[in-house]
């Protein structure tokens, strides 16, 4: 093949290879499908990469026939040279394709066949997911699932949620809420506790990330009015360890997102959520987790209650004190600000004497000669002026370097 010159216009301009699809786009310019897709839909470009004109991604991509015929007809004449003749191309699937297969969701009778479909193309390519969710997937498949959950049909829940999954990433990013139907917490809520799916990591995964997603694409109103049902599952499932590693950190993130709202954090520390996550992070090993049990309890722990179930658990100041410098600067900033709210609000003798044993004295010191965010330092330096008399008697403790970052703390102390 080296000796043979190839026409310049049998090049796509971006894989530099002989075209088996091209297509023209509305700039003029051919392409080759696949490398001008993979521009568009997997890179997120929106220009011509030859023109520089915009390309928008739903713009038509149109087959260049003349020239396949062309390319097929010169491949052909020169096999014997070891060209590849170049395959029939697939065919097209657009945004109307999308729109129609999913509209036979709503036929009892084709639902299983047409979920099946969908997520073979959703694994096809990055632009069938993308076509999907412009048709309106996301909607059409809450209500799938609330219509199994009402009439107690789990037949092709297993396929809805996995290709809920599969296009999970393009939800996320939409604009505008997933939902208005309060029923897709207490649906997911029933896969995640339904004994079909008991031994399906699979299913109580994708119910998982299903969660994650609904909590992050519903609206404030809707958040504003989560069950105390919803907030016990959740815990319950991590604490028992019920999903797999990806499954906890989507119901973490689902809580996190659901912290905002007082009412829902006083929901969660009554669903015995701050035990719950101390738990899960006695068995972690993930950063991603660490951090994400550190912020929920973060926001759980601005509430007295919240404190209390901290200090009553036997490891809850020991688990958040030895994270310090551990794991990552948000993890850091977050313990800081457990220990401080603690050190504020809850500061009494015995839980000053606590914190001692903890070795939380020394940590914190170790806080301040390290790299670190100006406001979490500010907490640091805050929580070693309060007790003052009391963590110079700590264990391991140097006395001049905690009067370094204590000057001035004459008002402070014994608070």
């Amino acid at each position: 093949m080296d000796n043979i010159e190839v026409p310049e216009y049998f090049i796509c301009p971006i894989s530099l290879q002989i075209m088996k699809d091209p297509v023209t786009a509305i700039s003029g310019i051919t392409y080759d499908r696949e490398s001008i897709e993979h521009w568009l839909f997997k890179n997120h470009n929106t220009i011509c990469p030859v023109s520089k004109q915009a390309l928008p991604r739903d713009s038509d991509l149109t087959p260049n026939h003349t020239l396949r015929r062309l390319i097929k007809a010169w491949c052909t004449v020169n096999a014997s040279c070891m060209i590849d003749q170049i395959p029939t191309p697939k065919p097209t699937r657009d945004k109307f394709y999308m729109i129609n297969l999913i509209r036979d969701l709503c036929v009892p009778v084709l639902k299983i066949q047409t979920l099946q479909k969908l997520e073979a193309l959703a694994l096809e390519h990055d632009r069938n997911r993308v076509y999907m969710v412009e048709a309106g997937l996301g909607a059409v498949l809450v209500s799938f699932i609330i219509s199994c959950y009402k009439t107690g049909e789990t037949n092709g829940l297993e396929e809805a949620l996995g290709l809920f999954y599969n296009v999970r990433k393009l939800l996320s990013q939409s604009k505008g809420n997933l939902t208005e139907k309060d029923e897709i917490f207490e649906s997911l809520v029933w896969v995640l506790e339904n004994p079909v799916f008991q031994e399906n990591s699979a299913v109580k995964s994708h119910a998982a990330y299903a969660v994650k997603i609904a909590v992050q694409k519903t609206s404030p109103g809707m958040l504003e009015r989560l069950k105390p049902e919803f907030f016990g599952n959740l815990v319950s499932n991590l604490r028992q360890a019920r999903v797999c590693q990806q499954g906890t950190t989507a119901l973490l993130h689902a809580l996190l997102d659901s912290c905002p709202w007082g009412r829902n954090r006083v929901i969660m520390v009554e669903s015995g959520a701050v035990s719950g996550l101390i738990d899960v992070e006695l068995r972690n090993t993930d950063k991603k987790t660490t951090e994400l049990v550190l912020g929920i309890l973060c926001h759980l722990c601005s509430s007295a209650d919240g404190r209390a179930q901290l200090l009553n658990h036997a490891l809850g100041v020991v688990v958040v004190t030895r994270r310090i410098l551990k794991v990552s600067p948000a993890v850091d900033d977050r313990a800081v600000t457990i220990i401080w709210q603690i050190c504020r609000y809850s500061g009494t003798n015995g839980v000053i004497q606590e914190l001692v044993r903890a070795g939380m004295v020394p940590k914190l010191c170790l806080v301040m000669q390290a790299d670190g965010e100006a406001h979490t330092k500010d907490k640091v330096r805050e929580i070693l002026r309060t007790h003052y008399d009391v963590w110079k008697e700590a264990p391991s403790v140097e006395v001049a370097v905690l009067m370094r970052y204590t000057q001035g703390a004459g008002s402070f102390r014994g608070k």
